[in-house]
């Protein structure tokens, strides 16, 4: 999930041989992303089904690291820990939306489109595999390029289980696989953005320790 691999590094512009090539790749995963994040949406309230809204939730988390990730490719350590603070606070925000209708769906909610369910999430799959396809070139790179193909290759992995959930409500007529799947994504969402927050506090007060420091001077 978006959760875990994708809060990294954003990489020094002299560590990396194909800039261009990779700020393209980048681009057309932010496309990507960003056009699943809107399609599960939509699917998820139309189908009913909470899991496909986590996995749009991922989707859009994705999105938004890969505008972060073009956006400060060479900014300062702070720009990028104040951007990926605004991903962490999105992150959770999502996070207990979701395990919040979870909790609603128990005693209110009805019974999914189990089919639509599926169909999303193969779209879903294909998405993520195409991306992680074009990103598996840069797999051996420095630290960023890795966990965001890590990052693409895992959330084909939330597609599964999604795709999962999907034939446990057709097979058993029940709600429960879809909002276990659900609750299970939102927990790594609430886990990630926790972790990306005091990640991204600890370099800002690396980068006003620096700062400082260089006043000093």
């Amino acid at each position: 999930m978006s959760a875990h691999c994708c809060d990294h590094d954003t990489p020094k512009v002299e560590t990396i041989v194909n800039l261009g090539r990779y700020r393209k790749i980048l681009w057309i995963a932010l496309i990507v992303n960003a056009a699943m994040f809107l399609v599960e949406i939509g699917a998820g309230f139309q189908s009913g089904s909470l899991s496909l809204l986590a996995d749009a939730v991922d989707f859009g988390g994705d999105a938004l690291n890969y505008a972060v990730s073009l956006a400060v490719l060479a900014s300062a350590l702070a720009w990028r820990a104040r951007a990926a603070i605004l991903k962490a606070l999105s992150m959770m925000g999502f996070g207990l939306y979701v395990l919040g209708a979870a909790l609603w769906s128990v005693w209110h909610g009805g019974v999914p489109l189990a089919l639509t369910m599926g169909a999303v999430a193969l779209l879903a799959l294909v998405a993520n595999v195409a991306v992680a396809w074009m990103l598996y070139a840069f797999r051996e790179g420095d630290s960023n390029m890795r966990s965001v193909w890590l990052c693409s290759r895992n959330d084909a992995i939330g597609n599964v289980a999604v795709f999962m959930a999907a034939l446990g409500v057709f097979g058993t007529g029940s709600a429960w696989p879809d909002l276990a799947v659900a609750s299970l994504m939102a927990v790594l969402a609430l886990h990630g953005g926790w972790t990306v927050l005091r990640q991204a506090r600890g370099e800002l007060g690396q980068s006003a320790g620096e700062d400082h420091h260089g006043h000093v001077h």
